[in-house]
């Protein structure tokens, strides 16, 4: 699906359902560099258990016109636009890494447009290793690599090749989107106030070795959200979407439908 905001076309997934305002809706946020691909064992599911599915491309990812928003505060008001777009009174976000930061900056400016908050792999401040950042400015296509081997749970090479370099297929593309998106949730203060703002059901997924974001502080940002409920997935690292989407996916059915 392609819509525009403020004359720049903005993708999504086609879930082979048609969007019904009466449904409630889940919107999807990518992780930092990557695109609505990530979520091509997650989607569909979601929008088979009667839920309108939006897995976004934020601006100069993917399908979506560029250029890449700087901050998550931008990022956040253009989830703004695109909802009161779409005339979605209140949305379910789901968010993956950097998309953890989206929704919880949407959540501190827009709380009555939120439903549910799924926060997978995330945490209320993401702290990016200078290094990778250099890497990433200078469209060095090593900064995929290290984001891999640090983001998979094992040592064994993840199936399939690298993912991050089906989406990023270019120097240029590492500088202009990857290299954006980690200063911006580097640059990103808002976490701890905007924690304290969320009073809506919220529902944590980390991964049992992640080495981004470690357990211990996945668990001490899930402690500052008041009944807020936890899953670990075992012998699964940072990418979870990637590492193991199916248990995922049914612990997010799950928590919805209690």
């Amino acid at each position: 699906m392609i819509t525009e905001i403020k004359n720049k076309k903005i993708f999504s997934t086609d879930v082979g359902h048609d969007f019904d305002l009466k449904n409630p809706t889940i919107i999807l946020l990518h992780g930092s560099g990557q695109s609505h691909v990530v979520w091509s064992l997650t989607d569909q599911f979601l929008a088979d258990q009667g839920y309108n599915v939006f897995a976004l491309d934020l601006p100069g990812h993917g399908n979506s016109e560029g250029p890449s928003l700087q901050s998550i505060e931008e990022m956040s008001k253009w989830l703004k636009d695109f909802v009161q777009h779409m005339g979605i009174e209140k949305s379910i976000l789901v968010g993956h890494s950097q998309g953890c930061l989206i929704a919880l900056e949407f959540a501190r400016c827009y709380p009555t447009k939120v439903d549910k908050i799924i926060f997978i792999a995330g945490s209320y401040s993401i702290p990016v290793n200078k290094s990778l950042i250099d890497l990433s400015l200078s469209g060095d296509m090593e900064a995929l690599n290290l984001m891999m081997k640090w983001g998979y749970g094992s040592s064994k090479q993840f199936i399939g090749g690298n993912p991050l370099q089906k989406i990023l297929n270019s120097s240029r593309e590492v500088r202009e989107v990857l290299a954006v998106d980690l200063i911006a949730c580097n640059n990103y203060k808002n976490g701890v106030d905007a924690v304290k703002s969320i009073s809506c059901p919220t529902f944590f997924i980390f991964g049992e070795i992640d080495k981004m974001i470690r357990l211990d502080s996945g668990k001490k940002f899930a402690e500052m959200i008041k009944n807020s409920q936890i899953h670990i997935i075992k012998n699964c690292g940072h990418m979870i979407i990637f590492e193991n989407a199916f248990e995922m996916r049914e612990k997010i059915v799950k928590f919805l439908k209690k």
